[in-house]
């Protein structure tokens, strides 16, 4: 299932459906990302200044995955973006 995130707290709600549908504790998700129980309970409340690189930690260990959708006009900029940024060794031929 595909859902819109537009606020915080849009991903909180997901977030802690999920977390109590696996019937995984709060404290306990948060040990398992290596974040602090206040943290995962701010993500859940929709905290608006949450740090990023942390929220992606939680996600990825309760099994939920951010996707972007990149406009098509940017896809060529983007993809150019990405190939200069990858080492030497992943670059096509």
């Amino acid at each position: 299932m595909e859902i819109k995130i537009t606020e915080v707290r849009d991903l909180g709600r997901i977030l802690r459906s999920v977390r109590k549908s696996a019937h995984v504790r709060l404290d306990d998700l948060a040990g398992f990302a290596g974040v602090s129980k206040q943290f995962v309970s701010d993500l859940e409340h929709g905290k608006e200044t949450i740090r990023l690189g942390l929220v992606l930690k939680v996600l990825d260990e309760i099994g939920l995955h951010l996707k972007v959708d990149v406009p098509a006009a940017a896809e060529a900029h983007l993809e150019k973006s990405l190939a200069n940024a990858l080492p030497n060794e992943f670059k096509k031929d």
